[in-house]
């Protein structure tokens, strides 16, 4: 059985303040009454819809000078996601709109609820993309997301030999100042025999 209720507040996917909706009966009894968040239709709460249109009108002016502000700081914003992959940059698994709003929550503190991140597809490869913003009824937005990934290049791994390269140098530049010791002792054993070579030649004459 259905029963007609005037909504007080907003409620997502049945109407906003002074709105008159049908509901369950069971609906608009054991929750919208009991919570205030909807009156029953009469002549007497009928008055009561001047006012609530008010609300409406100033809390949907707030909610977009909101989005507004919020649509302008994230399109500075650059989310970035870190995911594992294989060396050949395929992606384990795929982003979503949750866990892009996981992040801007740990990253920036903005909350955002998920279902304003419209996704067409999750994303499944490596790279930049911009991802479109439904904030509100009248404001779009775009937010820059960046993933990459956790999984170490291969480039990474070939710059270690090239760093060993000047230790092998040095070892080099050791070798031979060991080598050039032994040189210096035949020269000087060959100049301590010249001098009795010069004797025996004067005992000649």
């Amino acid at each position: 059985m259905k029963t007609e209720v005037i909504l007080t507040h907003n409620i997502v996917g049945l109407g906003g303040e002074s709105d008159q909706v049908k509901v369950a009966a069971g609906y608009a009894r054991n929750y919208l009454f009991p919570q205030r968040l909807a009156i029953p239709v009469s002549q007497g709460n009928k008055r009561r819809l001047e006012s609530l249109r008010q609300r409406r009108a100033e809390r949907e002016a707030h909610e977009f000078n909101t989005m507004s502000e919020l649509s302008k700081g994230l399109g500075k914003l650059v989310c970035v996601l870190k995911v594992k992959a294989g060396e050949d940059g395929k992606m384990f698994g795929a982003v979503t709109s949750g866990m892009i709003a996981d992040e801007l929550k740990h990253q920036f503190d903005v909350s955002l609820d998920k279902r304003k991140i419209h996704l067409e597809h999750p994303i499944k490869t490596l790279g930049e993309y911009e991802v479109e913003l439904h904030l509100h009824a009248e404001v779009k937005g775009t937010l820059k997301v960046r993933v990459e990934s956790t999984t170490p290049t291969a480039a990474a791994v070939t710059e270690t030999p090239t760093a060993e390269a000047p230790r092998t140098e040095k070892r080099g530049k050791r070798l031979e100042k060991v080598e050039a010791a032994p040189v210096e002792k035949p020269k000087a054993v060959k100049g301590d025999k010249a001098p009795k070579t010069e004797k025996k030649g004067k005992k000649a004459e």
